[in-house]
């Protein structure tokens, strides 16, 4: 006779747990892993606790219900595996229960220096005494590791409360986590979106955040299916959006500040970030050369009425921080360590702001630790 998955079940729907008096279909024990090779049957039987008392008595069983309804030369005897059911992520909406704020740093395109005022925004406002978590959410371009000298590390997990949960990796008194920590470095990420939004939802839902000030979470550059799986997983209390002066950059920033405010996104702005605003050399640090246009995020933050939260100034120093993974943020009397710290400092100012007007009658304040 032919073996067929719905057989397999209308048996195991005979069978009944002692504890709730449900079968073990309809209790939801019987993973959905049915195997059938020629006569031979597997799959996987589900229990709230490894210690179940009734474990032994089930699956022989189901065992027994199989040959019963479906025939006596299956071979299943031995083939059912046990496992212990894992306790569920947290519903969407309850995730991050111990984090006030999320901020979100985005950019219209790539290459304007989004992941480095991402970075070292997260370290100023460590500085400032605040905790603070940064995550790499640029599934597809990870930086964080490299930015932060932490190429090598290797997250471990820990059971919580019956579930594995990601600790994240902690430098300079942030906790960190990327993508980069669990994929080869040299080799292409190839996912498809579906597979990338997952990955993000369990750095997100299955790591060991605790108690943060700021998330800062620095997203992949343009629109795409990560942003929404953002919107959709965290409640955002706002945007950060980095630009250059460049009028091609100018342009995706605009769309990308489209994108958020739209109706069925609704994310607010907390402002706009300028880098590259202007070029100054470390020994003329009274000099500025405008390389790629002046002022036209302060432009386009007016046009849109949103906030310019700071300007970021190129200094060399900046670049060779970030490849030794030391963010120039930590030298707080540099040039662009003084710009980030009153970056970080318009942040918390806008955060206090949106959160009031949230909660006109319970006022929601950022306080240092």
């Amino acid at each position: 006779m032919s073996i067929y998955p719905k057989l397999i079940l209308d048996a195991l729907s005979t069978v009944r747990y002692p504890g709730t008096g449900k079968n073990i279909v309809e209790a939801d024990m019987v993973e959905d892993d049915i195997r059938i090779e020629g006569s031979k049957v597997s799959f996987s039987l589900i229990f709230d606790k490894p210690t179940d008392p009734f474990i032994k008595s089930i699956v022989k069983a189901a065992e027994t219900a199989i040959e019963t309804y479906v025939g006596q030369d299956v071979e299943i005897r031995g083939n059912i595996a046990v496992k212990s059911r894992k306790a569920a992520r947290p519903e969407v909406g309850k995730l991050l229960p111990g984090v006030k704020n999320i901020i979100a740093v985005s950019s219209g395109k790539g290459g304007v220096g989004k992941s480095t005022v991402a970075a070292n925004l997260a370290v100023a406002l460590a500085n400032m005494g605040y905790k603070t978590g940064l995550l790499d959410a640029d599934i597809f371009g990870p930086s964080i590791p490299k930015m932060f000298n932490v190429e090598d590390a290797r997250p471990y997990a820990e059971e919580v409360d019956g579930r594995d949960m990601i600790v994240p990796i902690e430098k300079y008194g942030l906790k960190l986590l990327s993508i980069g920590f669990f994929v080869d470095p040299d080799q292409a990420t190839l996912w498809r979106g579906g597979m990338a939004s997952n990955a993000l939802r369990q750095l997100i839902g299955d790591s060991l955040w605790g108690d943060l000030d700021f998330f800062v979470l620095d997203l992949p550059p343009g629109t795409s299916d990560i942003h929404l799986t953002i919107v959709q997983t965290l409640a955002v209390t706002g945007v950060v959006v980095v630009s250059t002066p460049q009028e091609v950059a100018l342009a995706d920033a605009r769309k990308g500040i489209n994108m958020f405010v739209n109706d069925k996104i609704n994310v607010p702005i907390l402002g706009l970030v300028e880098n590259m605003s202007w070029f100054t050399p470390e020994e003329l640090p009274d000099n500025k050369y405008y390389i790629f246009g002046k002022e036209g995020v302060k432009r386009l933050a007016e046009e849109m009425h949103v906030p310019l939260l700071g300007q970021i100034p190129i200094v060399g120093s900046i670049c060779e921080s970030g490849d030794e993974g030391t963010p120039v943020a930590l030298d707080k009397d540099s040039i662009t360590g003084r710009a980030f710290m009153a970056l970080a400092e318009r942040v918390v100012e806008e955060t206090d702001r949106r959160n009031k007007e949230k909660a006109p009658t319970h006022i929601v304040e950022v306080h240092k630790k």
